[in-house]
């Protein structure tokens, strides 16, 4: 099951929303960040899982808006979903391993600049994720969706340690 299907039918287990509300709620908790949820699929994926069983319309066209309602069946679905996540590691999939497997094909002085960029990049992105968690608690986000912040800046902050090692690798022409 996509993690996109796991978000959409645990939101609605707070009680029936239409996907507005369910796409401003992934989007205080920032999830297309940690989840990689596309929001353009989230009206797909609730009128699919509708037609599935797993989600009933509550509503036809509140201003227009459907209201979906989660079924006993979107529950058990969650739940199987949610406890899949728990016990089974699955790979993380970050294009960047891409890069480190060919960096051998650059010139030592282009990947010295692209690490130095990354380094950059990298410091920005752990800085955003921080005042996320500061941010969004005043939004009424739930506490603990501030740890799926923090992993992603823990995530980020290994990945920033490895390459502030590794510069001085490549400048002492000792990687790749």
């Amino acid at each position: 099951m996509s993690s996109t299907r796991v978000l959409l039918l645990g939101v609605l287990l707070d009680g029936p929303l239409h996907g507005y509300e369910v796409r401003r709620r992934l989007e205080l908790w920032a999830a297309d960040r940690w989840a990689n949820v596309a929001y353009g699929s989230i009206y797909h994926g609730l009128s699919k899982m509708a037609d599935e069983g797993l989600l009933r319309r509550a509503e036809e066209g509140r201003g227009g808006k459907t209201v979906y309602e989660i079924t006993e069946a979107g529950r058990a679905e969650f739940m199987a979903g949610l406890m899949n996540y728990w016990w089974e590691i699955k790979p993380i999939v970050d294009p960047f391993q891409v890069a480190l497997t060919f960096m051998d094909r650059l010139p030592a002085a282009d990947l010295v600049s692209a690490m130095e960029a990354r380094i950059e990049q990298l410091g920005a992105e752990i800085g955003m994720f921080r005042r996320a968690v500061a941010a969004k608690r005043s939004h009424g986000a739930p506490r603990h969706i501030d740890e799926t912040l923090r992993l992603n800046a823990a995530l980020l902050e290994a990945q920033l340690r490895w390459i502030e090692g590794a510069i001085g690798q490549v400048k002492n022409g000792e990687l790749p």
